[in-house]
């Protein structure tokens, strides 16, 4: 009933404070006589309260005290009434002083407006707080109230503590605060007491809690994935804060605290990159990048952003996506020098306009089809852009001079299992072969290369690849999708009940490739650490559990059977394969089968023309021929693993 009240109008609290005021000055002038009304003076009460009501109402509007809802009273308003009154005071103190001087009495004595002032500041603080802490009551006694603990007893659980107690519509009240910080257990914040994190499980059972919100920013990932499935096990919500910045701005609402996201569970400690020796490599140059408009191609660039670059050219095949994050930076980076080039990496006269327009410095080479079971059907147009692409890219870079060329590549070209797979692999061998030949006099290169066996031009650029597994939140991939499976009622749709992947943030591998291009002397296959796999079908249940619904109860998980070119695990070596360590302890160079450029040119001339007549049985046979180690799965060329 209360917290429907409607909110009095400042004008009344105008009034309240004053007639405290005047309540103020008058306590003051009796208790300094000890409550002996006998030897006060009338006529000097009665001018030193008209005084009291000028000044304050001066004061008062204009420091406007009373701007401030009452049932919210914060820091804030308390320093504002603390302000009014020493002004108060001191303009009364020298208003008191000049009327003594000129009518040779005093209204009162110093000693009363001394107490004035200190009683003054305690009344209107006072009644403040109490109509604050009975609104807060009032709240709290619904039976049907939501029991809340928050996990972090910091400024950011301060900050979402009050951001609940100025919000009537929530129906939540704060039971504790829980911290890791013994130095904090024991004492209260807002008359809430700080409990100690290892107990969590005993106060979820005792307190019958039903939500849990994380408030902290430096909880380490393994603690928090614990702290999930105590909550999961007890079925507590789980609620996330929104990121610093938002707090920053001050833009904070109870809408914002919202159930925590799987990617927070999965993303690791921020990786720490080489900034200075990137800096000085790409200050002042023009860089390309291919696929400039999915999900690491952009990344890439917003990261480039962060570095002293000069031209940044974003090539993508597709105007939508290409238009989208021209907007984005036009909106967020106004002063950076960029240009989108529309363009498909294998239309060679295309791209050739676009390196003999920009000369660019570096490329990374982001352009692919990536969707196995559609790259299984149409192999030809995997070959067209994932070989051709790469190599009419590689094949320009050399041509005009580029210092480094980086390769994005996948874990799915190890031991692969599909077309999509298959087609990185093969366009790694070429980049690294190609490499290695540059400077090899015994190498004849032909068709676009045939101008290096002239002694025209004098190879620089030094090819680098770069291979990891899935990124969180790209364009298709499996979070997204259960989302939406999720928000839809189901069913959440799993290949195999065994089936496992490994995961990376997408600004997490894109700071990689960043060190890796830095760190590459050319001819590197760079495999970046990915951590621990996640079997998919306890991603599933926990993105159902983490939504407040129970799996195979209020959201089905069905089997669809693995899809054509997938297998149960990735790989980020084959069984032949090593790796040596570098500097950074998340990258490692893989040793790999290397190849002879004349051979594998030759060989992907032939794969060329298979795809340029769109057989994809004969495309499927030459990759085969290339690649040894691809055996198909779940795919209509198992059968050519038989006679090849």
């Amino acid at each position: 009933m209360f917290t429907k009240l409607e909110i009095v109008s400042r004008w009344i609290i105008f009034t309240i404070d004053i007639c405290l005021s005047i309540f103020a000055i008058a306590f003051a002038v009796v208790l300094q006589h000890n409550f002996n009304t006998n030897n006060i003076n009338p006529l000097g009460l009665y001018k030193a309260i008209l005084l009291v009501i000028a000044v304050n109402s001066l004061v008062f509007y204009s420091v406007k005290t009373f701007a401030g809802i009452v049932r919210y009273t914060s820091a804030q308003d308390s320093f504002r009434i603390l302000f009014s009154v020493i002004l108060s005071s001191l303009i009364l103190f020298f208003v008191h002083t000049l009327i003594t001087i000129i009518s040779g009495t005093p209204l009162v004595s110093n000693v009363a407006i001394i107490i004035y002032t200190l009683f003054s500041f305690l009344l209107l603080i006072s009644y403040r707080i109490l109509v604050k802490y009975f609104f807060m009551y009032m709240k709290n006694i619904n039976l049907t109230k939501i029991r809340v603990i928050i996990y972090g007893a910091g400024e950011a659980g301060v900050a979402t503590k009050r951001t609940f107690d100025h919000d009537a519509k929530v129906n939540k009240t704060i039971i504790a605060f829980v911290d890791d910080d013994l130095r904090k257990v024991g004492k209260t914040i807002d008359g809430v007491r700080i409990l100690d994190a290892a107990q969590l499980e005993h106060l979820i059972v005792k307190h019958e809690v039903d939500e849990i919100i994380f408030a902290s920013y430096t909880i380490p990932l393994e603690r928090k994935n614990q702290i999930v499935d105590i909550c999961l096990e007890n079925d507590v919500k789980i609620l996330n804060i929104p990121s610093p910045e938002v707090w920053a701005k001050g833009e904070v609402t109870t809408a914002q605290i919202q159930n925590i996201n799987i990617e927070d569970l999965l993303n690791r400690k921020t990786i720490e990159i080489d900034i200075d020796g990137i800096q000085n490599q790409l200050k002042g140059k023009r860089i390309l990048i291919t696929g400039a408009a999915g999900s690491i191609g952009s990344e890439i660039v917003r990261q480039l952003l962060k570095f002293q670059t000069g031209l940044i050219i974003l090539c993508d095949q597709s105007e939508t996506a290409l238009h989208h994050i021209y907007l984005e930076l036009e909106e967020n980076h106004a002063n950076t020098n960029f240009h989108a080039f529309v363009g498909d990496v294998k239309d060679e006269k295309r791209m050739q306009f676009l390196f003999e327009t920009y000369k660019p410095h570096y490329v990374y080479h982001a352009a692919a089809y990536k969707h196995v079971p559609l790259m299984e059907d149409n192999a030809s147009e995997a070959i067209k852009t994932n070989v051709l692409g790469t190599k009419t890219i590689a094949d320009l870079s050399v041509k005009h001079g580029v210092q480094k060329f980086v390769m994005i590549s996948t874990d799915k070209a190890v031991n692969p299992t599909n077309v999509m797979g298959a087609s990185k692999r093969i366009a790694e061998i070429y980049v690294q072969s190609l490499n290695n030949s540059l400077n090899n006099p015994n190498v004849i290169f032909s068709n676009g290369l045939s101008y290096l066996n002239s002694g025209d031009v004098k190879p620089i650029t030094k090819f680098i690849t770069t291979r990891f597994g899935n990124v969180l939140g790209s364009n298709g991939s499996v979070i997204p999708r259960f989302k939406q499976q999720i928000e839809k009622g189901g069913p959440v749709t799993v290949t195999h009940p065994e089936i496992t992947r490994y995961f990376m943030t997408i600004p997490e591998a894109c700071r990689l490739v960043l060190e890796a291009g830095c760190m590459g002397k050319g001819g590197e296959i760079f495999v970046f650490d990915m951590g621990k796999s996640v079997k998919i079908i306890e991603l599933a249940k926990k993105m159902i559990r983490l939504a407040g619904l129970i799996p195979n109860q209020d959201i089905k998980i069905a089997y669809s059977g693995l899809r054509p070119g997938e297998k149960l695990f990735e790989e980020l070596l084959n069984d032949s394969e090593n790796t040596m360590p570098t500097h950074h302890e998340k990258i490692m160079i893989g040793q790999v089968r290397e190849y002879i450029f004349n051979e594998i040119e030759n060989q992907i001339y032939q794969l060329l023309s298979y795809a340029g007549s769109n057989n994809n049985r004969q495309v499927v046979q030459q990759m085969k021929l290339i690649v040894p180690e691809f055996k198909s799965k779940n795919s209509v060329f198992e059968e050519l693993d038989v006679t090849t």
